[in-house]
């Protein structure tokens, strides 16, 4: 599937969950009104924002996960798309224009623990559990989106 939507656009003032918004305006350094307690492991160009699929967060409630959009920090959650093809390397448009590039997978944080049964936080490891991830991604091109945006995977990655 090449194309999908945004279910939710989550930014906060640091730390998670991260609450809803209806509209965000893209930045090079992600989404305005969005902040980062620790800066050495979040935010700047090339974790610009943090993507997740709503089909991963739907397996995670089955698995008995209290996760739900925004709690583990992700700045966009999305459906639709083929987690499995959202690489890094891989472009993904959102909405009317705006371009972002994903740079490499989101390391699993203990301060999202609390989300997950038993507090195994590595359950969304790239690493042990290989497309359950959250991906970063650098902005290409600015601009506005809204909930319910289109989201298209733009070029996929070599397999």
């Amino acid at each position: 599937m090449g194309q999908g939507r945004i279910v939710q656009i989550n930014v906060s003032p640091g730390g998670v969950p991260k609450l809803p918004v209806p509209a965000a305006r893209v930045t090079e350094l992600g989404l305005e009104g969005d902040q980062h307690r620790d800066r050495e492991h979040h935010g700047g160009p090339e974790r610009a924002l943090c993507i997740f699929a709503m089909e991963q967060i739907r397996v995670l409630q089955a698995e008995g996960h209290e996760v739900s959009p925004g709690a583990i920090g992700e700045n966009l959650t999305v459906e639709g798309l083929d987690w499995e093809r959202v690489t890094p390397g891989s472009r993904l448009e959102l909405g009317a224009g705006v371009l972002i590039e994903v740079t490499r997978y989101t390391s699993p944080c203990f301060k999202i623990k609390t989300s997950f049964a038993g507090g195994d936080f590595s359950r969304v490891s790239q690493k042990s559990r290989p497309g359950s991830s959250r991906v970063y991604a650098r902005v290409i091109r600015e601009g506005m989106i809204r909930q319910g945006d289109t989201v298209r995977l733009v070029n996929l990655t070599p397999e």
